[in-house]
């Protein structure tokens, strides 16, 4: 059997061959069919090149669970929020010790049982911080108001439904939770490039991504060392069935910026790393469409 390592550089490196000389749609596109079918899973990919007005993906319109990627629009509502005063980002939320959640990083480590909105926003993306994300959708109205944003913004497929932690797992049957790889390529693009925020929140909501700690290994594993990229990442599904999803963008110097959002259902028995080497892949094979 293949180690992880081994099957890393395969996925990773036979992306580099898959893309071919020639960029554009036909070739990336066969590109994350053949991923997908070395893979054994289920991949849906978004790939939008803001700097040529174009797009391409593999299952593009389909829909996936978003996990904990979510909360790059969550933090990004709450930045709209602010400017239009409904909120100053240094109030301070409190939340009650019972209310924390597993993979709490920075609200566990806050012993009062408080932080500034600006706080909690930075925490769920660059941590993904489970108790942030659920405090802050608290604050706005519940899930049905981040669903109610994304329609604000032209985003007229992805919906939140629950808080964390069940917002992980999709019901078999149900679209809960759920999003597809075109919507929120696009929905990325408005949010960093876009009207919906002025350009400082957006420079912050950009730099936040630039520090998260918890895609290393996925997306931005497959861009060239010398871009410039930020990403948010998502992790769950149930048991036997998990999901690896994240949303980057990546831009080399002087160009602007591809969005990618990537969503991969691994086989049950593939190992965490083996699944976030096929979203480097991804990675690659985008980077390679802007040459």
């Amino acid at each position: 059997m293949s180690s992880p390592i081994h099957r890393r550089h395969l996925f990773v490196g036979g992306a580099v061959a898959l893309i071919g000389a020639a960029p554009g749609q036909e070739p990336v596109t066969e590109a994350l069919r053949t991923l997908e079918r070395r893979s054994g899973g289920r991949l849906g990919v978004g790939i939008v090149d803001t700097a040529r007005g174009t797009s391409a993906g593999w299952r593009q319109h389909e829909r996936f669970t978003q996990a904990s990627s979510v909360k790059l629009s969550l933090a990004a509502m709450i930045l709209a929020e602010a400017e239009r005063g409904r909120l100053a980002l240094t109030d301070v939320l409190r939340w009650p010790r019972d209310d924390l959640l597993p993979h709490s990083p920075v609200t566990a480590a806050a012993t009062a049982g408080s932080l500034p909105i600006r706080d909690l926003a930075r925490a769920a993306v660059v941590t993904s911080d489970n108790t942030a994300a659920n405090v802050l959708l608290r604050r706005i109205g519940g899930p049905a108001r981040l669903t109610a944003f994304w329609r604000s913004t032209g985003d007229r497929i992805s919906r939140l439904d629950r808080y964390e932690p069940a917002l992980n797992v999709t019901p078999p049957g149900t679209s809960l939770d759920t999003t597809t790889p075109a919507a929120m390529a696009a929905t990325v693009g408005r949010l960093l490039r876009g009207k919906v925020l002025q350009p400082a929140a957006r420079t912050l909501l950009g730099e936040w991504m630039i520090a998260a700690a918890t895609g290393r290994q996925r997306l931005r594993a497959g861009f060239p060392s010398d871009w410039r990229a930020g990403d948010k990442t998502g992790t769950g599904g149930a048991a036997g069935h998990p999901i690896f999803v994240d949303l980057a963008f990546g831009a080399s110097p002087g160009r602007a910026p591809l969005i990618v959002t990537a969503y991969f259902e691994p086989p049950a028995a593939m190992a965490s790393a083996e699944a976030e080497a096929v979203l480097a892949a991804v990675g690659r094979i985008a980077a390679g469409s802007a040459e």
